[in-house]
């Protein structure tokens, strides 16, 4: 007779497996290999986490049994449907199924899968991707037809660490019983797969284990649909794919708070979802607000002043030099908005930031701006929003010696209203720049700076010949900070998405030159 956790179990299948038309459940792990797997294999499937690993990708489904896994979800916004616990755990507007727990000690792996053949009483194993299994048998059971099941980030390599997507403050540290743990559960592992032969799941283990069915690099394989060389021999030996090359900047602004912790997980989350830049702010507080500004009353939890609020904000020596060697090690750039010559001063002596941006927001500051452009010879980032023809015949007048001049067309409005996108301005720039090829001075990169909603406008760009493409970044929401409106909340797949339309954009412009490709043949 099936017991309580079990029926509950049963409906939370149920409902799951309402949502998708698929035979495909992904469970997934936070080892290092699920760094490896597109996120197109976790498109359609039912996804089933464990502990916090909806920071690598949204599950329909997390099975956890201790409170840090609560704190870490909760930390960055839930990115499950449901959540299976055997802690107190309350997530408002989500379903919470509550399971007792089953601790695992080195002489109950014979009780361990005796429960999970039973299968008439269900528990929160600390095996936990054996609960996870059986989830997904449930589902099977519902469907009433053989699932496919792929196991991702399952490597019991604890040496080499976890995912960098599902990095956490809250995690423990690998203590000597939590490898134990780990090595057991290999094993127990190996038990259950066996077990499961000939039943309604088809579980395929990803990784290099010897029980492994796939590499995550098969997997890809799998879900990525591949054009196949035609037979017919080809007129002209080219390369299959040409992509114009295009350089995605998440913006993060200030909104790590100037938390180094929080600017980490901003960083991987964008390393992550395929960024090649992270760009940070920088001003000096006491120069460029005016003293009342700065005594006004703002509250935050850094003070009861707007002051004490701007100050947490900006990242020091320290920051910035963790920021460098963080992003040396990801292998992702990164530069900064500089807003005021004293900051400029110190970035570039002290620091040596990379690029040097220039935003829209002090496009009249020209003094401030005509220093830059006689004292550094470096790559320019400028936004034009809030400017006309005059600032651009400027800014190609005055920057001159620079190794190359970016020229981010952009609407300074948040959000910029479809009809004031004016993408073609960024095909204005990509004239600029094949103009300029032929003279003496900096190389033009045309580029967009995106405020408006979505990935539309900059795959847009894409095609009108942007180089560069940007978009505002945010970690979660606070009841404190200040967010643009049009921030993308790196805790979603939103700026996954953003990436992956904008590299779409880029295989669709393909080439320049017109020629006959591998794809297309003569039918008469």
């Amino acid at each position: 007779m099936m017991k309580p956790s079990a029926e509950s179990i049963s409906r939370l299948a149920a409902s799951t497996a309402a949502q998708y038309s698929s035979d495909t459940i992904v469970i997934l792990g936070k080892g290092p290999s699920a760094d490896q797997v597109h996120s197109r294999v976790f498109k359609d499937a039912v996804v089933i986490g464990i502990n916090d690993a909806e920071r690598i990708h949204p599950t329909d489904i997390t099975i956890f049994y201790e409170d840090w896994v609560g704190e870490s979800v909760a930390e960055d916004g839930l990115r499950s449907s449901a959540y299976v616990t055997s802690t107190s755990f309350r997530a408002p507007d989500r379903t919470v199924v509550r399971l007792p727990f089953q601790p695992l000690s080195n002489d109950a792996e014979d009780q361990v899968l005796l429960r999970f053949q039973d299968r008439s009483e269900v528990a929160i194993e600390e095996a936990m991707f054996l609960t996870g299994l059986e989830i997904a048998r449930a589902i099977a059971d519902h469907r009433d037809r053989q699932q496919t099941v792929y196991m991702v980030g399952f490597d019991f390599t604890p040496d080499a660490g976890q995912a960098r997507a599902a990095s956490s403050q809250y995690s423990p540290e690998l203590s000597a019983r939590r490898r134990a743990g780990i090595e057991l559960q290999e094993y127990i592992l190996q038990n259950a797969l066996y077990t499961l032969k000939d039943t309604n799941l088809d579980v395929q283990h990803v990784g290099t284990r010897e029980f492994s069915q796939l590499t995550a690099e098969l997997l890809n394989e799998r879900f990525h649909v591949a054009v196949e060389e035609s037979d017919v021999p080809q007129p002209v030996d080219y390369e299959d794919v040409i992509m114009p090359t295009v350089e995605v900047t998440a913006e993060i602004t200030t909104n790590h708070f100037g938390d180094l912790d929080r600017l980490e997980k901003l960083v991987r989350a964008a390393h992550s979802a395929g960024a090649d830049w992270v760009k940070v702010q920088k001003r000096d507080v006491e120069t460029f607000y005016t003293q009342e500004q700065l005594a006004s009353a703002y509250k935050s939890p850094f003070g009861n002043t707007f002051g004490d609020y701007r100050r947490q904000l900006e990242l020091g020596k320290d920051g910035f030099r963790f920021l460098d060697e963080l992003t040396k090690d990801l292998g992702i750039g990164w530069f900064a908005s500089v807003l005021d010559k004293p900051s400029f001063q110190w970035l570039t002596n002290d620091v040596e930031v990379p690029l040097v941006k220039l935003p829209s927001t002090i496009s009249e500051k020209r003094d401030y701006l005509k220093y830059v452009a006689e004292n550094y010879s470096g790559s320019v980032v400028i936004s034009t929003g809030m400017t006309d023809k005059s600032y651009e015949d400027w800014l190609l007048q005055t920057f001159t010696q620079q190794e190359a001049l970016y020229l981010l067309h952009c609407n300074s409005a948040y959000p910029t209203p479809d009809e004031h996108t004016n993408i073609g301005v960024v095909r204005h720039y990509a004239n600029l720049a094949a103009q300029q090829k032929q003279q003496e001075g900096p190389r033009i990169v045309p580029g967009y700076s995106s405020h408006d909603y979505g990935w539309m406008a900059s795959a847009l760009a894409v095609a009108a010949g942007a180089e560069m493409v940007e978009k505002h970044v945010k970690l979660g929401n606070t009841e404190w900070a200040h967010f643009d409106a049009v921030a993308v909340d790196l805790t979603t797949d939103a700026f996954t998405e953003y990436v992956s339309a904008v590299r779409q954009a880029q295989l669709h412009v393909g080439s320049t030159q017109k020629r006959i490709t591998a794809s297309e043949h003569h039918k008469y």
